[in-house]
């Protein structure tokens, strides 16, 4: 079986009186880990303007690629560097696309914790929520972009290029979190 990408979810409660400088903190880390090989990606958002809860994502494309990030000397150089910024601490890691229906809610364990994670909904309801993001947002993109003269006369690839290149983004950052909030109740409903 080929190896599998691994994202990691990272929690962090940060000290609000010094965001500046977790803000420069978390940028450094997202620098170094992107010189690693098999380094697929990262973001980070915090959970609103006032908030001290910040969300954090890295993806690798194996364990192997992810070990060798994780137990790297940068890497404990870095995480060094952060003493003192982070208040507590707790991370997931998942091999599809489950974190995006992880509970967002409730009490920041201490670092070290590890509490128990909710599981993920059943895949059939993950790809209900993913439809119901999708299918409105590529319906008004299409409209928008059939008006563009020529657009049709784009070869079909070039179109989906376009297409997943403006909507992935946006249904990663802005619709699935959306949707999933608003879908909360029901994706962990018991089956």
């Amino acid at each position: 079986m080929p190896a599998q990408p691994i994202t990691v979810s990272i929690r962090r409660e940060v000290d609000p009186d010094r965001i500046p400088e977790v803000t420069a903190w978390v940028q450094a880390g997202v620098n170094l880990a992107n010189r690693y090989p098999g380094f697929l990606g990262s973001g980070w958002i915090r959970a609103g303007a006032d908030s001290q809860v910040w969300h954090m994502l890295y993806r690798f494309a194996s364990e192997q690629t992810l070990a060798a990030w994780e137990d790297s000397s940068e890497r404990r150089w870095w995480l060094s560097t952060g003493e003192g910024l982070i208040r507590s601490e707790r991370s997931t890691r998942r091999t599809g696309i489950e974190g995006w229906f992880d509970e967002p809610t409730g009490a920041i364990p201490t670092v070290g914790d590890e509490p128990a994670v909710p599981p993920a909904p059943p895949r059939w309801k993950q790809a209900v929520a993913i439809w119901l993001g999708f299918f409105p947002v590529n319906v008004v993109f299409s409209y928008l972009v059939g008006g563009i003269p020529g657009w049709e006369a784009l070869p079909i690839w070039l179109q989906s290029l376009a297409l997943t290149l403006v909507l992935t983004p946006l249904m990663t950052y802005f619709v699935l979190p959306w949707v999933t909030r608003l879908l909360q109740p029901w994706l962990h409903r018991a089956r």
